[in-house]
């Protein structure tokens, strides 16, 4: 899936998702790709700077572990505001924001010795337990190679900031 920020005639910002870069110009040509403020179907993609997730983690009960991120409804009250996303966008941030924040409370942050450590536990050199931290793609990718399974935490634009 590719995200993209799209502005519309008018200069209201909004972001759209689509499987790819032909699906976003076939859809634009059809007049499918609308704005959410104005409705104006008159809509180009802004300028990007690539998203790449650095932070990764490793939690032995993934299914537990989700279910308690999403326990609670996330969702915030609907907003007086014009939306800027989609409300299923919005629900789908919430989720990601809870589950972020759930491995955060309850994992530990071994930093930049992630890889080192998610090997020690993986080969019983050390204890199981939920761990977040950072790796490169590349370690990462070794990483699910040797059979260790690890996730990247999801991270929002409003985080980063």
């Amino acid at each position: 899936m590719i995200r993209y920020t799209l502005v519309c005639e008018n200069g209201h910002d909004f972001e759209g998702w689509f499987r790819s870069s032909d699906s976003y110009d076939a859809q634009a040509a059809d007049g499918l790709v609308a704005c959410l403020a104005c409705g104006s179907t008159r809509v180009t993609k802004a300028m990007m700077a690539p998203a790449l997730a650095k932070t990764v983690a490793m939690v032995p009960d993934k299914s537990r572990a989700i279910a308690e991120a999403t326990a609670s409804d996330p969702v915030a009250a609907p907003s007086t505001e014009v939306p800027v996303m989609a409300e299923p966008e919005r629900q789908l941030r919430a989720l990601m924001r809870a589950m972020r924040e759930h491995v955060t409370r309850t994992a530990d942050n071994v930093g930049p010795r992630f890889p080192e450590e998610a090997r020690r536990m993986h080969y019983g050199e050390a204890e199981s337990r939920a761990i977040y931290g950072e790796a490169s793609p590349a370690e990462a990718r070794a990483l699910v190679e040797e059979g260790i399974e690890v996730a990247p935490l999801p991270a929002l634009p409003g985080d980063l900031n």
